[in-house]
């Protein structure tokens, strides 16, 4: 029997060094903790989380004339109803649907 040895490649890191208040530290520690990661792993993940969302937020979709036009033509199209809608329309609200 062959034994296969499988070493896991790690992504090399760098260093980022933050100067931040005492509080703000402990509240950080606080909730690593409590999601059972370490504190840079937590500061990371919150970072690349706020990084991707920051730049999708600001991309550009780059659309032709003939697309736009459309695009604005759905938009300032009356709405049709259909059957789904209508039905969603004559459900009650499950706040309706409480007995006192």
């Amino acid at each position: 029997m062959t034994s296969i040895k499988l070493t896991a490649t790690k992504t090399p890191r760098e260093t980022l060094n933050l100067r931040i208040p005492a509080g703000e530290r402990h509240l950080i520690e606080r909730a690593a903790t409590s999601a059972g990661k370490t504190r840079t792993d937590f500061i990371l993940e919150a970072a690349r989380k706020a990084a991707e969302e920051h730049l999708l937020e600001r991309a550009l979709i780059g659309v032709g004339e003939e697309a736009y036009s459309e695009f604005l033509r759905r938009l300032d199209a009356p709405a049709a109803p259909n059957e789904r809608l209508q039905r969603s329309m004559q459900t009650r609200t499950p706040w309706d649907k409480v007995s006192c």
